[in-house]
């Protein structure tokens, strides 16, 4: 009969999570998920699979939180204008800069291995094809709270909404100042989102 697993699941994904997020998959050796995970090679490998099992795992229960987290926000703002400004602001809405430099896992992953693994780089388009739905449903909130325009294309918006984001994120990472990275986030907020409450 087969031993019951004696670790918590989702605290080893999280280790390792943690791990491929700072070094990257290629730099990330199967010592160091050991290291961080506490568990035996085999033991690690009976209950994930190899390395690249592991790394997709990881990566879907990463967007997983991640969309579980954009969800939240969106429904939470009181008005869906002020949850779709916040949504530039969230890359920058951390005053140690930690994790701006850190990225986003889905954005690191697929530029480092977008080009090599056709499973990432469909998992990166599933992943941003949702963001961009959630978002979209935001913009039509907007819409019918009559502050945007309702002739706008939701999803239109939603995918300029997402590339400004995701632009900001990686412009964080190079280690632009706070200062620079928040009057960039107001400047793109004005020109995709203007307020038409007053029209």
């Amino acid at each position: 009969m087969a031993r019951p697993r004696s670790f918590d699941e989702k605290q080893v994904l999280n280790a390792v999570r943690d791990q491929f997020w700072d070094a990257g998959y290629a730099a990330t050796s199967l010592e160091d998920l050991m290291r961080v995970s506490g568990l035996g090679k085999g033991s690690l490998y009976a209950a994930f699979g190899d390395k690249r099992q592991l790394f997709l795992r990881v990566l879907r229960s990463y967007t997983d939180d991640s969309h579980g987290r954009l969800r939240e926000a969106l429904a939470e703002a009181p008005r869906a204008l002020d949850a779709l400004r916040m949504l530039l602001e969230a890359p920058i809405d951390d005053s140690t800069g930690a994790g701006a430099r850190r990225g986003c896992l889905m954005a690191n992953s697929t530029c480092e291995l977008g080009n090599a693994d056709p499973e990432v780089l469909h998992h990166a388009h599933r992943t941003y094809e949702t963001s961009t739905a959630l978002i979209g449903d935001c913009v039509a909130r907007a819409q019918r709270e009559g502050d945007l325009p309702a002739g706008a294309d939701p999803i239109a918006l939603a995918r300029a909404l997402l590339a400004a984001q995701q632009g900001l994120v990686f412009m964080s990472r190079t280690g632009l100042d706070t200062a620079t990275l928040t009057a960039t986030a107001r400047s793109l907020a004005a020109q995709l989102l203007p307020d038409h409450s007053g029209d």
